[in-house]
């Protein structure tokens, strides 16, 4: 069964148009890590648990980002620091 031409036309058009946005996204430069992450814990509530630097290893999915500000009233309020970026010590409160 042949395909009629302005099938063939219309699947290289798309096809030209994905890799051009395929290329754009790799051109793109990946956006910054916040720099305070604010650690949730697993079940009902998800209570904080951790406030992590933006760029620690230890970081999981459950963190979101928070700042400065959030991140100080967090460990003022005793959410506990992450024992390996120390941000108490990065925001001045150890």
């Amino acid at each position: 069964m042949r395909r009629a031409p302005r099938l063939g036309r219309a699947e290289r058009a798309l096809n030209v148009a994905e890799e051009r946005e395929a290329l754009a996204a790799r051109r793109r430069p990946l956006p910054e890590p916040p720099a305070w992450l604010l650690e949730r814990g697993i079940g009902a509530g998800r209570h904080p648990v951790r406030v992590h630097a933006g760029d620690c290893w230890d970081a999981c999915k459950r963190c979101t980002a928070m700042s400065m500000g959030e991140a100080r009233r967090a460990l003022a309020e005793g959410v506990q620091a992450c024992p390996h970026c120390r941000p108490d010590v990065a925001l001045g409160m150890e």
